[in-house]
């Protein structure tokens, strides 16, 4: 990939890499609107709401072009397959643009490829039904280099938009080996999300160098006040 720097990037194309997360369980309305809030302020890719609360960004976001996404199957990805299919069905109905679902996971590791596989296509295949598209989440920390081509290429026969490394609530996150793995072994049309431990402008940028197209943040006005910043000490350079 080619190298990635401030200089090169515009404040849009970094911006609309981040999924702002919403999705702590304790976290109360009033903090949901203060985040859904600052998503719509730095113009982010979306605001990644709990299922709850998707009507409520939906409300907050109209007329912006940060849209909402939401979570099914989450966090351990062990919902059978027709409750996942429901809260998709209902998430998209209520707004939502995008889903990130966890796969079954232990299925995974137990080798029943057929039923992870048809578990991502009826999940694709309901948010479909209202132009949503779907993203898989893997959980690498539980997952072994094999587990997760394996998961890529589940993922992408079962029609996601995306593969994504982790829900933020595991031991683990995005490792930078996961995801030239993940960029590896899916296909062109497939991007890559990573989650879990991107906090920084620096860190943004190293994921984005090896093929991430769409990270999930909680630090979003950290690294896009960074990002201004620094192009404003640039600017001033080049005029000086």
């Amino acid at each position: 990939m080619a190298e990635l720097s401030v200089e090169n990037l515009t404040y849009e194309q970094v911006a609309k890499t981040i999924d702002h997360s919403l999705l702590r369980p304790e976290l109360d309305l009033e903090f949901v609107r203060n985040g859904v809030g600052l998503a719509r302020r730095y113009g982010v890719a979306s605001a990644t709401v709990r299922p709850a609360d998707v009507a409520f960004a939906v409300e907050l976001l109209d007329g912006s072009e940060v849209f909402v996404s939401t979570v099914v199957g989450f966090p351990h990805g062990s919902s059978t397959t027709e409750t996942k299919v429901f809260e998709t069905e209902r998430a998209v109905e209520l707004g939502a643009r995008e889903i990130d679902m966890v796969l079954n996971i232990g299925r995974l590791k137990s080798g029943r490829t057929d039923e992870v596989r048809e578990d991502i296509v009826a999940v694709v295949t309901a948010a479909a039904a209202k132009d949503a598209i779907v993203k898989v989440i893997f959980e690498n920390a539980y997952l072994d280099d094999a587990e997760k081509v394996l998961a890529c290429r589940i993922s992408e026969e079962a029609g996601a938009a995306f593969v994504k490394t982790s829900t933020g609530f595991a031991p683990g996150g995005a490792t930078i080996e996961d995801l030239k793995l993940m960029r590896r072994c899916a296909g062109p049309h497939v991007q890559v999300k990573a989650a879990g431990g991107v906090r920084t402008l620096d860190a943004l940028l190293e994921v984005m160098a090896v093929g991430v197209t769409r990270i999930g943040a909680t630090a979003t006005e950290t690294i896009l006040e960074d990002f201004k910043a620094r192009k404003a000490v640039l600017e001033h350079a080049a005029v000086g």
